[in-house]
């Protein structure tokens, strides 16, 4: 594999407008965003590999181009370090070899292999459920390059199956088989020597949220002897790991019945009775109402919406629903009880996010900040990409 070029027969210049690269990318940060283009993406095929100039002619990088997307080169290398075979190989190489110490216990077999930029394979994902790799791209120019990312991945990997999971907004997903045999519709992981059930048909994302996994082993800690309430379930990942913990009880909401047939179905895998626990069809804020005119309360509740601000316009908007939700939230749990709240949008950073859960914000004054987390190691982020420190996980008591 070469890179790929124009017609021409060299690698096309892209330049900036500015006359030296902008400090951010200066730093590590691994996007061109449109704007700051002043010539090079007429013509351009998306996935073709260019060379960034600043305006005075000093090479940047050289990365993949998407001239359709507001995102226009992805950066892989810096100055005019080729992004050749032997770059996608050394990258895929050091991104499974990382797992591989990561995991080599063995008790936990659903992972992320591939993390994007944090990877510095920028536009890809690729998580692994035991035997089968399910790779995720973002933008026109990672999916022309998916051939590249396999061919490079699998000798590495040493998966049975890789697939690529497609989706148009409001459409089924579909698993295209990249290598190996076609995938079941679910499987069954481990997690910390937990068992639960992927659906690799019909899940979100890839399958599973794995950024929550060490979220979920903190969970599973907490849960011994404690009434807890998981809201926005899922397919109860929080829920399972709950129940294993030793919770007295679990009732896990959310708007999807079939969800709860999946979590219902790594409920038995893992040997726990369904029927000891509840599994409430509802919308989250309604559910909260209900239960606060109830009187009803509980010692550990866990709220992990899916993101309110899926862009910069949108954070006013989602900050105010987090303070919304975090007070409903607040108003059903027991004192002495234990709060966790998530965040997914890397548009509300840290700061903002805890501004939601403060003591105006929740209506009372008796909760402590225990501890804010993040994605475990095998979601790495570049310390100039603050975009990929997207997940907020705060503990309050």
């Amino acid at each position: 594999m070469r890179e790929k070029v124009p017609a021409g027969g060299s690698v096309r210049d892209v330049v900036l407008r500015a006359r030296t690269a902008p400090p951010g990318i200066a730093h590590g940060h691994p996007w061109v965003w449109r704007e700051a283009v002043a010539k090079g993406l007429e013509g351009a095929r998306a996935g073709e590999v260019v060379q960034v100039v600043a305006g005075d002619g000093t090479p940047v990088g050289r990365g993949l181009v998407d001239p359709s997307s507001p995102i226009a080169v992805r950066l892989w290398t810096r100055g005019r370090s080729p992004l050749d075979a032997a770059l996608w190989e050394k990258r895929a190489q050091s991104a499974v070899a990382l797992r591989a110490r990561l995991f080599h216990s063995g008790d936990t077999d659903a992972y992320r292999v591939v993390h994007g930029e944090g990877d510095r394979m920028p536009g890809f994902v690729v998580d692994r459920y035991g035997p089968v790799a399910v790779v995720r791209t973002d933008g026109d120019a990672a999916t022309a390059r998916v051939a590249d990312l396999v061919r490079a991945l699998a000798p590495a990997l040493g998966a049975a199956t890789i697939v690529h999971r497609t989706s148009a907004k409001g459409e089924t997903p579909q698993l295209v088989t990249l290598h190996g045999d076609a995938p079941p519709a679910s499987i069954v992981v481990r997690e910390h020597g937990m068992p639960f059930v992927v659906d690799l048909a019909r899940g979100q994302k890839t399958g599973a949220f794995l950024d929550q996994r060490e979220n979920r082993r903190r969970v599973r800690e907490m849960a011994r002897g404690r009434r807890v309430l998981n809201l926005f379930s899922y397919a109860g990942g929080f829920s399972m790991s709950a129940a294993l913990g030793g919770a007295t009880h679990v009732t896990s909401v959310d708007v999807a019945a079939a969800a709860h047939a999946t979590a219902q179905a790594s409920f038995r895998a893992a040997g726990l009775d369904t029927s000891a626990h509840a599994f409430v069809t509802a919308d989250a804020f309604a559910f909260l109402d209900g239960a606060r005119g109830r009187r009803e309360t509980w010692d550990l509740v866990v709220s992990d919406p899916p993101s309110f601000a899926p862009n910069e316009k949108a954070v006013p908007r989602a900050l105010s629903a987090y303070r919304k939700l975090h007070a409903a939230c607040a108003a059903v749990l027991a004192p002495g009880g234990t709060f966790c709240a998530a965040s997914c949008s890397s548009h509300v950073g840290a700061e903002p996010f805890l501004s939601t859960l403060d003591d105006a914000a929740l209506g009372r004054d008796d909760l402590r900040l225990l501890a804010l987390h993040g994605p475990g190691p095998d979601h790495p982020t570049l310390p100039a990409f603050p975009e990929g420190r997207y997940l907020k996980f705060a503990v309050l008591s």
